[in-house]
C-alpha cells in the first residue's frame, strides 16, 4: 500500500553530483548520507496544505494529527473548502479542538484564498518562489519558514534553503564549523544565516537537495532531525 508520496520531478543524482563537485565538504556528507530519499507529500491544493500546517504549529504530532482528523470527520471526511470552513460555528471548529488563536488564522486563510490571495494548485505550480513567499505570507500565522517547507515537501522546488530552520542550522555548523569537542551541542554551536547563505552560493540551484543532507548530519550525529512536514 502506498502513502501517497512521490518522487521528485528534479534530478537528484545529478544535484548530488553537482553539489560535490561545487563544495567537496558537502558531498563527503553526500557520501556518509548516502541516496536522495526525499519523497514529496501528496499535492494538496495550497488551501489544504497551509490548513494543515497552521493546525500542526506548535502542537506536538500526534495532538495536532487527532486534532485535523477530528476536523475531517466534522467535515465527512474531507478537507473543508474554504467557503464551509467561513461559515462553520466557533462551536463546531471547538469540538475539533481547534484553539481561538488557530480558528482565526484558518478563517484568514480560508478568506484569502476566495479573494485569489492564496493561488489554487494549477496557478501556484507556474509561480516563483519568491512570488509564492510573498503571496502565502500575507495569511494570519504564515511566515517564510512554514512557505519554505512546503516549497520544499509538497512542490517539491529543488533551490530553496531555510536558513533559519534548527535542523537545517545545525547541520550546516556540525559539517562545515569547527565545534567545541566533548561538549554537547547547544544553540551557541547553531550556524549564523549569514555564513550559512554566503557558502550556499555555490549550491545554486540545488539549495533544497543540500538542505536535505544538512538535516541528515543531524541523524548522523546521533540526534534525529526528521524533516518538519
Amino acid at each position: 500500500m502506498t502513502d501517497g508520496r512521490r518522487p521528485v520531478r528534479y534530478d537528484a543524482a545529478l544535484a548530488c553530483r553537482e553539489l560535490s563537485a561545487a563544495d567537496p565538504k558537502l558531498g563527503l556528507l553526500i557520501q556518509r548520507a548516502g541516496p536522495f530519499a526525499l519523497r514529496l507529500k501528496s499535492q494538496h491544493s495550497p488551501f489544504e496544505a497551509l490548513l494543515e500546517s497552521i493546525i500542526f504549529q506548535q502542537l506536538h504530532g500526534k495532538a495536532a494529527a487527532a486534532i485535523l482528523k477530528r476536523l475531517l470527520t466534522l467535515f465527512g471526511e474531507v478537507h473543508p473548502s474554504p467557503e464551509h470552513l467561513l461559515t462553520a460555528s466557533d462551536d463546531m471548529l471547538r469540538l475539533a479542538g481547534l484553539s481561538a488563536s488557530k480558528m482565526k488564522a484558518l478563517r484568514d486563510l480560508a478568506a484569502k484564498t476566495l479573494d485569489g490571495t492564496v493561488p489554487t494548485l494549477a496557478a501556484i505550480r507556474r509561480m516563483s518562489d519568491e512570488e509564492i513567499v510573498e503571496r502565502l505570507t500575507q495569511v494570519r500565522g504564515i511566515g517564510v519558514w512554514t512557505v519554505q517547507m512546503l516549497l520544499i515537501f509538497r512542490l517539491g522546488r529543488p533551490d530553496v534553503f531555510p536558513v533559519t530552520d534548527y535542523g537545517v542550522r545545525k547541520g550546516f555548523a556540525l559539517t562545515f564549523n569547527r565545534l567545541p569537542k566533548n561538549r554537547p551541542f547547544d544553540a551557541t554551536m547553531l550556524a549564523l544565516p549569514k555564513e550559512m547563505l554566503r557558502r550556499a552560493e555555490k549550491w545554486r540551484p540545488w539549495r533544497s537537495v543540500a538542505s536535505w543532507y544538512l538535516w541528515r548530519a543531524c541523524d548522523l550525529n546521533g540526534r534525529p532531525s526528521p524533516p518538519p512536514l
